[in-house]
């Protein structure tokens, strides 16, 4: 379960950073414009961010209404700075419990969906708020999302003896689970398809920094583990393990998701 408050808090205090250490994202926001299959006249951006992707869509859709949402309100305030004085309207808000009242062309979120509680009631709710013929179109990540990482903490786990199921942040689902869950909500054919993006980090140190600087820490409730001499077991299996010419590797498991209405 992923806890909104800290969600909300952790993204509004690294609006600053995001768009220095957010590249992977930002190949993500280019690839959904790649895809955009209509011309719309009215669009919704949810978890609009710092406003790189609704730049561009203001930029390839200057007559179209743009309505902005995102949780944390840092994000919304380097967002309007961004696009300065702009006729977009900014929504501050969870989009699992605000209310949609206007119909869309275009319904549009990049990097977003992973921090869904209620995916399936969600993309409900989104395709039923689509116009006929609109399109829904959505990236997220996928369960080999940073596989390294999680290998490294399980080989950690097993060498302190630890059995208890502990995880080190959250865990994604595979792109058959998206698929299902998107045609059990819209009772639709639904594309989706996905792709790999590895980074490379001086240290394994420098990976975590990356993620805090994004606000993409552990956002999730329930037990997970501490202890420092699990960490530094992890930091070591990591570097032994998934480095590269010197740098350690992360991977992003980036999928993909076109629903028309």
């Amino acid at each position: 379960m992923i806890d909104k408050q800290l969600v909300q808090k952790r993204f509004s205090e690294r609006a600053s950073t995001y768009d220095q250490f957010a590249s992977v994202q930002k190949t993500m926001a280019n690839e959904l414009m790649r895809r955009i299959a209509v011309l719309p006249k009215t669009i919704l951006e949810i978890g609009c961010g710092t406003g790189y992707l609704t730049e561009k869509l203001r930029q390839a859709f200057p007559e179209a209404s743009i309505t902005a949402v995102d949780i944390a309100e840092g994000m919304i305030a380097v967002a309007k700075a961004r696009l300065g004085g702009s006729d977009i309207v900014w929504r501050c808000g969870d989009i699992e419990a605000m209310g949609i009242e206007e119909r869309y062309d275009l319904i549009i979120s990049n990097a977003t969906f992973q921090w869904l509680n209620e995916a399936e009631r969600t993309i409900t709710r989104l395709f039923s708020s689509l116009n006929e013929g609109g399109q829904l179109l959505f990236s997220t990540f996928g369960a080999q999302t940073f596989h390294e990482l999680h290998t490294s903490f399980q080989a950690s786990l097993q060498q302190h003896r630890i059995t208890e199921a502990l995880r080190i942040g959250p865990t994604f689902p595979t792109l058959v689970e998206w698929l299902a869950c998107c045609e059990r909500a819209t009772n639709t054919v639904v594309f989706g398809n996905e792709t790999f993006i590895v980074e490379h980090f001086p240290s394994v140190r420098d990976f975590f920094l990356s993620l805090r600087h994004i606000g993409a820490t552990n956002s999730t409730t329930g037990r997970y583990c501490q202890r420092p001499s699990v960490f530094k077991t992890l930091v070591r299996e990591y570097e032994e393990r998934f480095s590269e010419d010197g740098a350690i590797c992360a991977t992003y498991h980036c999928l993909f998701f076109d629903i028309t209405r």
